[in-house]
């Protein structure tokens, strides 16, 4: 059985103009289920992660800070959402998820969160509406207790995963891979084990070929035991913040490629959803929904 993690936490109250879709979240379960890709019995409720896990990645000062809701105003202004205990039980909440989407990926060769991704966040400050980084924190949580001595995180978000790569910059048990818009967001950054950076406008075609020939590459390379996948759906032609100009159908394929190479290779995998920023929120959803249904094709 697939694991979805799912909690409802996960939708913040925002203003109705904020750019961010906080409603994309509550609705991606009901079209799941709508559409019986899962049932209620796939979902699970994640539980907060204890601080003990965080701080095994993330500076206890800084997470002392946030659990006191004492960053400055500096800091609050980088991470862009409003700063309060709500936030911090989502964060924390999310990151939970992502672990115990691991542990069950373990069994059953994957798991999903419908939230996460949030990996802007460092080791001892928050970014771009990410606090705490799931995926990094997770892949830690492997290494400590589960005798995992090689991870892959795969990060698809059209913006370079500069959080994660600065956590595991010393770290030879994880790599980080990061394919994303050469021109975008972060502006300053940081470097991953392998950055592929993308002119804007990529399209279908060029994307996927890069990308399946890189994890070709990788796989033989590395040998995984574990695989990170970040799965952003802003790469797409439509996205506001994207640059890219890939379709609907290329995203799809692009979710196949990285979850099939699994499959194939028996490789245990958790994916995080991570960005998009289209106009029309049917768009996000259908990208979206997308890797859960690859997902339940494979696996």
């Amino acid at each position: 059985m697939i694991f979805v993690a799912y909690h409802p936490c996960y939708q913040l109250k925002l203003p109705k103009d904020h750019r961010f879709p906080m409603d994309k979240y509550p609705l991606l379960k009901e079209q799941l289920i709508y559409e019986g890709i899962f049932s209620n019995e796939n979902f699970f409720t994640p539980k907060k992660l204890d601080k003990k896990i965080i701080e095994k990645v993330h500076d206890k000062n800084y997470v002392k800070k946030l659990l006191k809701l004492s960053l400055n105003k500096s800091e609050i202004r980088r991470i862009g959402f409003p700063f309060n205990e709500e936030l911090i039980n989502r964060e924390m909440t999310i990151a939970g998820g992502t672990l115990e989407c691991c542990i069950k990926a373990l069994d059953n060769g994957i798991s999903l969160n419908i939230a996460g991704g949030t990996h802007h966040a460092f080791s001892n400050r928050g970014e771009a509406f990410c606090l705490l980084n799931d995926q990094a924190i997770a892949a830690q949580h492997l290494i400590n207790n589960f005798n995992i001595n090689k991870i892959l995180i795969i990060d698809l978000d059209v913006h370079q995963g500069n959080g994660t790569a600065e956590i595991f910059r010393n770290n030879n048990k994880v790599f980080t891979f990061s394919m994303h818009g050469k021109k975008n967001y972060p502006f300053q950054k940081m470097k991953s084990d392998l950055d592929i950076e993308l002119l804007d406008e990529t399209e279908d075609k060029e994307y996927l070929n890069i990308l399946n020939e890189e994890l070709n590459i990788l796989f033989d390379k590395i040998k995984p035991e574990f695989v990170f996948y970040l799965s952003g759906v802003d790469i797409l032609d439509t996205d506001k913040l994207g640059r890219l100009s890939m379709t609907l159908e290329g995203c799809k394929l692009r979710d196949e490629i990285v979850l099939k190479k699994c499959f194939e290779d028996e490789i245990p995998l958790q994916c995080s959803m991570g960005g998009g920023y289209s106009e029309d929120l049917k768009i996000i959803l259908e990208a979206h929904t997308n890797t859960f249904r690859i997902a339940s094709k494979i696996f």
